[in-house]
C-alpha cells in the first residue's frame, strides 16, 4: 500500500481527519424532520415550550402535580385529574407524576382533587406552570371562596 493510500484510509496520518467522505449510506447521522410533529409538541413540558417558542397568552390555569400514593384515594384522585383541561403523566416508575391543568371554571372539581392529594409531601401547586410562594396556603383559600 503506497504512503497517500494509507493516509486517505487511516485517520491517524492526517490530524485534520479522512480526506473523503464515506458514501452517504454509512453517514452515521440519521435524517431527521426539520420540525417537530404534533405528537412531539404536545408532549413537551411547557418549560421548554415557552423557552422555544415564547409563552402565548393564556388564561389563568392552576396545576396539580402528584405522584401515585397507596390507598383508595388514588383511583378518585386520577379521575379527578383526568377531568381537567390538560392531563398529563410523565415518567415512569417511581418518577412518574400527574399533571392536572384547571381553569377557574373547575373551582368544585380542582377542591375535590386537593383534598385527597393535599396531604401529599409530593403534590405541587403550580400558577400558570409556575411554582408560585404560598400557592398551597394563599391562593388555594382564594379559590375556595369562590364555591361559597
Amino acid at each position: 500500500m503506497s504512503d497517500t493510500d494509507r493516509r486517505a484510509v487511516s485517520p491517524e496520518a492526517d490530524p485534520a481527519g479522512p480526506a473523503y467522505r464515506p458514501l452517504e449510506r454509512f453517514w452515521p447521522y440519521a435524517e431527521l424532520a426539520e420540525q417537530p410533529t404534533d405528537d412531539e409538541l404536545a408532549a413537551m413540558s411547557p418549560e421548554l415550550g415557552a423557552a422555544l417558542y415564547g409563552t402565548p397568552p393564556q388564561p389563568f390555569s392552576l396545576t396539580f402535580v402528584f405522584r401515585p400514593f397507596e390507598g383508595p384515594d388514588y383511583e378518585r384522585a386520577l379521575e379527578l385529574a383526568r377531568r381537567a383541561v390538560e392531563y398529563k403523566e410523565v415518567g415512569t416508575g417511581p418518577a412518574r407524576q400527574h399533571r392536572a391543568r384547571f381553569r377557574s371554571d373547575a373551582v368544585p372539581i380542582i377542591h375535590d382533587l386537593w383534598m385527597l392529594i393535599g396531604r401529599l409531601d409530593s403534590s405541587e401547586v403550580l400558577l400558570d406552570d409556575q411554582p408560585v410562594p404560598y400557592a398551597r396556603e394563599l391562593w388555594l383559600p382564594l379559590l375556595w371562596l369562590i364555591i361559597q
